[in-house]
């Protein structure tokens, strides 16, 4: 009898998928950290939602709202949109895995892009289906590209508009450029997770198209801007036939009722999100400049992190950095498993943080 047959196993190629490896926390050995690897907020959440999160703690016993109704409409408040058109999740990588059970087969393909967010592979390969990954041009989304790549197989298009690790963002008539050269039963899910922060006049998250199209999905999150990470809340804007279907898979509690009361309050507290966008435009420009100063290369960034690449050199590049800077208390992210392996990313944090980043980078390189 063979092993296999003594205990459960996993469907064909499950054990084949590489987990998803969240940013490192922690820096041995060194009193404090300053943690940048995970693009969080550095102002943390609006004090009205922490307030409102407190006082939801009360009936814990109690079921939460399983159409998180409160939330969908302060979202279709916000936006300007229908409340029906609006579904959340336990994050937007609830969704996407959601998105991919209801449209993939095994068999089917769904392409991503060579820089794209991990968990796209994860979630198409879960779902039985073959990641197609297409070439990115200068760290930038290539419309063309994928329009190649289109088979008959092909199922979904996954778009991070902004792009993570890279920063950058696809305009909004390229954007629609790909959704009309998709056959109409090819699902184009854009995820604009770092929407909030982009100030380019020639970017749209997707709100526009999704109204206007029968195949576009566009998921957006609270673990950003809104500074809920802890909360996992995310949601997505769908034609009514989609959040049908995506429902029926759908846990049917799948938010908490803080996570819900709390993210409520947070989208409407627009005082706090300007705050939050004016810290983060004055950092990035300053730590860009900054950087290359000293001799670093900065693919330029509309969300609030920034890619930093090295120079291919003995003792400067990124592993060295990484470990010089983590000695110091200053944890950025490794990117190797997106494709680039001499960079790190390092997300916006408080001054702090920032001008601490810049000194320590600056020793490295042998500026200070």
């Amino acid at each position: 009898m063979s092993n296999d047959a003594l205990k459960p196993v996993p469907r064909k190629g499950i054990l084949d998928i590489a987990a998803y490896v969240p940013g490192k926390e922690h820096a041995p050995g060194v009193a404090r950290v300053f943690k940048l690897s995970s693009n969080e907020t550095p102002l943390g959440p609006s004090p009205h939602a922490i307030e409102a999160f407190r006082q939801s703690v009360g009936h814990l016993e109690l079921y939460p709202d399983g159409q998180a109704t409160a939330l969908r409409e302060a979202i279709a408040s916000v936006h300007g949109l229908n409340t029906a058109n609006i579904l959340c999740g336990n994050g937007s990588d609830e969704l996407l895995g959601l998105l991919c059970q209801c449209y993939l087969s095994a068999g089917d393909e769904g392409i991503i892009t060579e820089h794209g967010f991990l968990v796209y592979k994860i979630q198409i390969l879960g779902s039985g289906g073959t990641p197609v990954v297409v070439k990115e041009k200068d760290c930038q989304v290539d419309v063309d590209a994928i329009l190649a790549a289109v088979t008959q197989k092909t199922k979904i298009v996954f778009i991070a508009n902004p792009g993570n690790p890279t920063g950058t963002y696809l305009p909004v008539s390229e954007v629609r450029r790909l959704q009309a050269g998709l056959p109409r039963h090819v699902l184009l899910v854009l995820d604009a997770a770092y929407a909030e922060y982009v100030r380019e006049s020639d970017y749209e998250a997707g709100i526009e198209l999704v109204s206007n199209s029968r195949n576009v999905v566009m998921t957006r999150t609270f673990s950003k801007i809104y500074g809920l990470a802890a909360l996992r809340i995310g949601w997505m804007y769908a034609p009514l036939d989609i959040i049908d279907a995506v429902n029926r898979l759908r846990g049917p509690f799948n938010l908490n009722a803080p996570a819900i009361a709390a993210g409520a309050v947070a989208i409407r507290d627009r005082d706090f999100v300007e705050t939050a966008i004016e810290h983060n435009l004055l950092w990035l420009d300053k730590l860009t400049h900054a950087f290359e100063a000293i001799g670093l290369k900065v693919t330029p960034s509309v969300t609030n992190f920034l890619l930093i690449h090295f120079p291919d050199v003995d003792g400067k590049r990124s592993d060295d950095a990484d470990a010089f800077l983590t000695s110091r208390g200053y944890i950025l992210r490794a990117v190797k498993g997106y494709g680039f392996a001499n960079s790190l990313r390092m997300t916006v944090g408080t001054e702090e943080a920032n001008r601490g980043v810049i000194e320590t980078l600056g020793e490295f390189m042998g500026r200070a």
